[in-house]
């Protein structure tokens, strides 16, 4: 993987942006307002995949102002990860209509994207949130989720090396305002990525 120094990690993403902004490769673009580009910090340790841009991030064209969003938040405050540290993306750059799920050849047209962002951040710990992210990103590391032992429910909290890359898939915040239950077990989980982000 090539080094990027921190002047050209920003001209990269810049580059990267532009084209992110610009696609029209699938049909998502026509009801968009915008096409979310990736946000935060760009020499983060941590980079957050969510699956898509929610009603309130399409419409103020940010990571993570809606409602999950404020989850998201109290789960990176519990555990004492501040959000300016970490860089949040999304699987698909643009909002899904009526909040469906994507299709695969949605998932297949932006994930050029992440690959390039990963490339570019470079980050110690990839955290997908939720199956969709996590089931794309084990491809990418030629891992198989259709494997029980790979499967989300068995994953989620376990800290995964792939291909050298280390991958720790948690529960998407969207799904704790309909789970409240789940959220001091997903607190616990935050805990464990920043005790793993503290090792040398």
């Amino acid at each position: 993987m090539q080094a990027f120094d921190s002047i050209e990690k920003q001209e990269s993403l810049n580059v990267l942006n532009y084209e992110i902004r610009a696609c029209e490769k699938c049909n998502l673009f026509r009801t968009r307002k915008h096409t979310l580009t990736g946000e935060g910090n760009i020499n983060a340790n941590v980079l957050f995949v969510a699956l898509s841009p929610g009603r309130k991030e399409d419409e103020q064209n940010r990571m993570f102002v809606g409602p999950s969003g404020q989850v998201f938040n109290r789960l990176l405050l519990a555990a004492e990860i501040g959000r300016e540290s970490v860089f949040m993306t999304n699987l698909i750059k643009c909002m899904l209509p009526q909040n469906r799920k994507p299709t695969w050849s949605e998932i297949e047209v932006c994930s050029p994207f992440l690959d390039d962002e990963i490339s570019i951040i470079q980050p110690k710990i990839i955290v997908p949130l939720g199956y969709f992210a996590t089931s794309s990103i084990l491809k990418k590391y030629h891992a198989d989720p259709s494997e029980v032992e790979m499967s989300f429910k068995n994953i989620n909290g376990q800290l995964l090396t792939l291909e050298g890359m280390k991958i720790f898939p948690l529960t998407h915040p969207s799904a704790l305002l309909y789970n409240p239950s789940f959220e001091l077990g997903t607190i616990e989980k935050f805990k464990k990525l920043k005790s793993l982000l503290l090792e040398r």
